[in-house]
């Protein structure tokens, strides 16, 4: 008993133990815990933030409701009044991914002693831990070590002497090690001990320790995609050999329960250790509840009224896999996504029993959901926690300014991606042509004699339309034009982003054949569903938007590459009638492809293109690379037009006339955009689907 009386003086020194109104405050082990006590509580999830602290969007600077952290603690406040026990968690990537981010890591430099404002944020909302994801490695190890106030033990990497600002609560990594040290940079996993009042059989209230263990996995590719800032310096394992590893350590250390904090999603396919969505191998490990991100989807499928339908990606795996997306259970572990950007919350509500000495999860009594900011009705918005926004005014102000700095020309046109999925290549040329100017000149000014041997090799170039609807109707590019109200002095700094999303990905080029380069766009074209003409219901164009950015649009000087896309067609067939400057595309045809580290090192699954056919490694960021055309452009007198800049349309589907309707889903109120962008096959807008996409009517004989 003097034990428990001096943990008790420990909690209540920590603001943490509830001996109060005559409660006992009790651990297990301790005999006196009734035989079949019960603790019912909330773990709750956030993850793939990306520095979207408030609901605003800094590339259209204007609002954005369906955003921000300042909403998501709205949900959070009203999770914990249900559930007096809880416990809150974040899944990663919360560090990039906006302006205010970018401003902070590369524009204008936190200071050492600063603190991020998502990380302000997340301190005020008092999370009790937090995991790693692959973007938290975008700004390199000597920001994260200095914003996280870690040292890594990595050697060239020093954490700034004397206090940094950092979040105020455990952030842990259980799969990346140091290569010199040989040990997890950060701490593989936390222990977090937490008072929760639990209920006795007889009825009444006592507080019990419940001890809960957390770790956190990331993505293998963290090598290739950020090979400029890891290689040499860090090794990354398997999600499942490292959860096989840790989680008999937690139980060792008295974790009553232990929850994964993985940033993949589920991929069912054969184990491999460099799975980049490998939470499904995790199910199996001993782990109790499963927390996952990466994807940016909704899992298990929103409970609200009217809520979006199961994404495409879940509803393809197989029965056998046991997955449950409906109630949200993975191989029996309780598992949800909170989406991304703040739009959701993830809460598992589980309750343990106590039984012969141990506290054991109830699987009966365990509920998942991912909740929306409508979750209420299926129609209000939650509004904003108006305690967030004072805490991160000054860096609000801040990124306002830096991203109104003019570039120095206009466009002419709109550039959007609302129709890059039927052909609308508006926001993408630019990019492409900015590509494949920089590779060009730097094979024709490189003094290396294999480049020199290059230059007679026709140059591509490839891009994505990264904010083309994967998260949501109001995710999509749309530069205005620089005559415009919004826009009169053209192009600012916050354009480019618009146009290239990431600011981490660094320009490369590889060697190819043709063999290659059709491979590659049967790869892209895999973003559409097979649309079979004789049905005469309604079919999706595009199922899904979760992996848009692996749709690579390609584009070569003066149009000259042409192809076209038949979704009648299986996955792997659906590549017709390529050529270059006329003539068929030969499988041994040689070409050079600037694109970016991601794509060149392996990702997307492109076949053949896995980092072996990578001959430029650029210093420079994509988003720089076009900064720079840009700037160049402009200080050259010249300007952007929609004959020169955004009208070459490298692709087309192949002409069939279908039974029924085949829609996509895009923002509402832009037909008037299709037919001025001469998108004959944009035939008419329709009503709204349950997430707000509007589905406009695509007529593929045209």
């Amino acid at each position: 008993m003097k034990t428990n009386l001096m943990m008790c003086a420990a909690l209540a020194a920590a603001g943490l133990c509830g001996c109060n109104g005559g409660s006992a405050t009790l651990s297990p082990g301790t005999p006196t815990i009734p035989e079949g006590s019960t603790v019912t509580l909330a773990l709750m999830e956030t993850t793939d933030i990306h520095s979207n602290v408030l609901s605003y969007n800094y590339y259209a600077l204007a609002e954005d409701t369906s955003l921000g952290l300042e909403r998501t603690s709205t949900l959070i406040q009203a999770a914990r009044a249900e559930n007096p026990n809880n416990v809150l968690l974040d899944d990663g990537d919360v560090i990039q991914g906006t302006l205010l981010a970018d401003l902070q890591a590369v524009a204008t430099p936190l200071p050492w002693a600063g603190t991020l404002a998502v990380h302000k944020a997340m301190n005020a909302l008092k999370y009790d831990g937090g995991g790693m994801g692959n973007h938290e490695f975008n700004y390199g190890l000597p920001f994260l070590s200095q914003i996280t106030n870690t040292d890594f033990g990595i050697p060239g990497v020093s954490k700034p002497a004397g206090g940094c600002g950092a979040p105020a609560f455990p952030v842990v990594l259980s799969n990346v090690t140091g290569v010199a040290s040989q040990k997890p940079i950060f701490a593989p996993y936390a222990v977090l001990p937490r008072n929760m009042a639990a209920l006795a059989p007889d009825g009444s209230r006592v507080n019990v320790n419940i001890n809960i263990g957390i770790m956190s996995f990331v993505p293998p590719q963290i090598l290739e995609w950020d090979q400029k800032n890891l290689a040499g310096k860090v090794a990354v394992s398997g999600v499942q050999e490292s959860a096989q590893k840790y989680v008999p350590e937690l139980r060792a250390k008295g974790a009553d329960l232990i929850v994964a904090l993985s940033h993949g999603g589920l991929d069912t396919s054969a184990y491999s250790p460099k799975m980049e969505n490998g939470s499904y191998y995790l199910a199996g490990t001993g782990i109790d509840a499963l927390m996952i991100g990466h994807s940016h989807l909704i899992f298990p499928k929103g409970k609200e009224i009217g809520a979006a339908p199961l994404d495409a990606s879940f509803a393809a795996i197989p029965a056998s896999a046991k997955v449950d997306a409906i109630n949200g259970f993975v191989n029996g572990v309780p598992t949800v996504m909170a989406q991304s950007w703040g739009r959701r919350l993830g809460i598992i509500k589980m309750t343990l029993a106590y039984q012969g000495g141990k506290w054991v999860v109830q699987p009966a009594k365990t509920t998942v959901e991912s909740r929306g900011f409508k979750y209420t009705d299926g129609s209000t918005l939650v509004a904003a926690d108006p305690a967030i926004a004072p805490l991160v005014a000054n860096e609000h102000a801040a990124t306002i300014a830096y991203a109104r700095q003019p570039l120095g020309l206009n466009t002419e046109f709109e550039m959007s991606a609302y129709f890059a999925l039927v052909g609308d290549v508006s926001a993408i040329e630019l990019v492409n042509q900015a590509q494949l100017d920089y590779v060009k000149n730097f094979i024709a000014t490189s003094t290396d004699a294999t480049l020199a041997s290059y230059k007679n090799i026709p140059v591509i170039s490839c891009s994505a339309p990264f904010k083309a609807g994967r998260n949501g109707p109001s995710d999509f590019t749309d530069v205005a034009p620089g005559a415009s109200v919004s826009a009169p002095v053209g192009l600012q700094v916050r354009n480019p982003g618009d146009l290239y999303l990431y600011s981490n990905n660094n320009l490369q080029a590889v060697k190819i054949k043709g063999a290659d380069l059709k491979a590659w766009l049967e790869t892209a074209a895999k973003q559409f569903g097979q649309i079979d003409p004789a049905k005469t219901a309604e079919q999706d164009l595009v199922p899904s938007y979760g992996t848009i950015y692996n749709y690579d649009v390609f584009y070569a000087e003066n149009n000259a590459l042409q192809y076209q896309i038949d979704v009648t067609k299986p996955v792997g067939s659906r590549i017709a009638m390529l050529t270059y400057q006329g003539k068929a595309v030969a499988d041994g045809d040689d070409f050079i492809v600037a694109t970016n580290d991601y794509r060149a090192g392996g990702g997307g699954g492109v076949p053949g293109i896995d980092g072996s056919k990578t001959i430029i490694k650029s210093p420079d960021a994509n988003q720089t690379v076009l900064s720079n055309y840009l700037r160049t452009l402009g200080a050259q007198g010249g300007k952007v037009t929609l004959a020169a800049n955004g009208g070459a349309q490298s692709w087309s589907f192949v002409k069939v006339a279908t039974a029924g309707p085949v829609i996509l889903r895009s923002t509402p109120g832009h037909l008037a955009l299709a037919v001025k962008g001469g998108l004959r096959n944009v035939s008419a807008e329709g009503g709204l689907d349950a997430s707000g996409f509007a589905k406009y009517t695509i007529d593929l004989s045209k």
